[in-house]
């Protein structure tokens, strides 16, 4: 059964907020991260980047103590404040496209994710696992939670409702037009039905953030050994996550795009293709997949169906039947000659949100030769993947919600 508990958060005060949220490094593009660091003293991003203070490039354990410092700095100027009761956070997200998500920010167990309790479905690389959990070891923080997915409950609804109805702690708009807010919930009869309604759940499933989850539970394990005294409640033996119902999860594709034909030439690829897929020339008519193991493809300045030979193809088990292990099985591997879909430079990921349209647009400039267009994962193959230990390819999943970093911050 699952554990969430409720935490004290360290979070921005109310009239800094807006000004402090951001969104993972990494999604911004060094223009907008200058001009961001540059304009802005309250972001976030000035903790996670504390080299820009010195006009410099900053890496490794000297990074992690200047993130460090810089925190600690934000805290001392009151940027910053903790709550004094542990509270769940409520969380609201109504996206640029009118999406609404509505979930609960709270504290995940790393002995459930241990045990499974939390399902993962995604592979994870161990540099990857234990560089974060270092970084994690030396801040001493979590500003970035962990997606998780339950089941939907009319109870957890019913109090998220209500919950609602009051003034929010947080409303504030960015300049990515999202508008989120927070409610801070540390009334304990309303804390003990949260806790009490997750602790019937059999299984939370991972999302989105299986890295961070993975370091976490390393970091556990560290200071764990490294605690004489270790009770198992102390905060290192749980992380940050943002719980949201299944049906208010949105996932979106990742397309493929390939830089070469691995030697073939256009006829020859062809050829290869149609032993597998029945394939159909769409011209200039823009073409996205209709059904599951159908792909679009778009090669040449021209668009291609195909679809899945049923008889040149088996399905035993739950990861064979997604489409983006078809994709590699039948196309990338064995054609086009992709072995490590997460190191390979001949191939580049772009979210279903830019979709078909975008791949054209690349390929049309000579820079990638292919490109192939799948349908989004159902939550159901997701979690069927998850309940049979089986793990997706990279970049199968692309995510909403994304919450704003340092909006709440976990301390262990």
């Amino acid at each position: 059964m699952a554990k969430i508990i409720p935490f004290k958060a360290v979070r921005p005060t109310r009239d800094k907020v807006s000004l402090l949220a951001a969104r993972s490094y990494d999604s911004y593009t060094p223009a907008q991260r200058e001009s961001r660091l540059r304009d802005n003293p309250f972001s976030f991003l000035h903790i996670v980047n504390p080299g820009y203070k010195y006009h410099k490039e900053i890496s490794g354990e000297e990074r992690y103590s200047l993130v460090k410092n810089r925190y600690q700095e934000f805290k001392e100027d009151g940027v910053f404040m903790q709550d004094e009761k542990p509270c769940f956070y409520i969380y609201k997200i109504v996206n640029r496209d009118g999406i609404e998500f509505n979930g609960i920010v709270a504290a995940a167990s790393t002995e459930d994710y241990k045990n499974n309790v939390l399902k993962k479905h995604e592979e994870t690389l161990e540099y990857k696992e234990v560089v974060f959990k270092e970084y994690l070891k030396t801040v001493g923080f979590n500003a970035e939670a962990v997606l998780l997915t339950h089941p939907d409950n009319e109870a957890l609804s019913a109090i998220v409702k209500n919950v609602m109805k009051t003034r929010a702690e947080y409303e504030f708009t960015t300049t990515y037009r999202d508008t989120h807010y927070l409610w801070n919930v540390d009334d304990a009869e309303i804390v003990k039905k949260i806790s009490g309604i997750f602790s019937e759940m059999e299984s939370l499933y991972i999302a989105d953030g299986h890295h961070r989850s993975a370091s976490s539970f390393l970091l556990s394990e560290d200071l764990k050994e490294e605690n004489n005294n270790h009770t198992g409640n102390e905060p290192y033996n749980f992380f940050m996550s943002y719980m949201i119902p299944e049906s208010n999860l949105k996932i979106y594709e990742f397309n493929r795009l390939v830089k070469d034909l691995n030697g073939l030439s256009k006829e020859e690829f062809l050829i290869r293709l149609d032993a597998v897929f029945r394939i159909e020339n769409r011209g200039l008519e823009y073409y996205k997949p209709t059904q599951k193991q159908n792909f679009s493809m778009y090669l040449d300045g021209e668009f291609y169906s195909l679809y899945l030979r049923k008889n040149s193809y088996t399905i035993n088990n739950a990861l064979d039947a997604l489409d983006a292990q078809i994709l590699y099985t039948t196309i990338l591997k064995p054609i086009l000659g992709i072995k490590d879909l997460r190191n390979d430079k001949r191939i580049k990921y772009t979210d279903g949100k830019s979709d078909m349209a975008y791949v054209q647009t690349i390929v049309d400039t000579g820079e990638f030769t292919v490109g192939f267009g799948l349908l989004p994962v159902t939550v159901s193959e997701m979690k069927s993947i998850a309940d049979e230990g089986l793990k997706m390819p990279p970049k199968t999943t692309f995510v909403l919600p994304k919450l704003r970093s340092g909006v709440t911050v976990y301390e262990f």
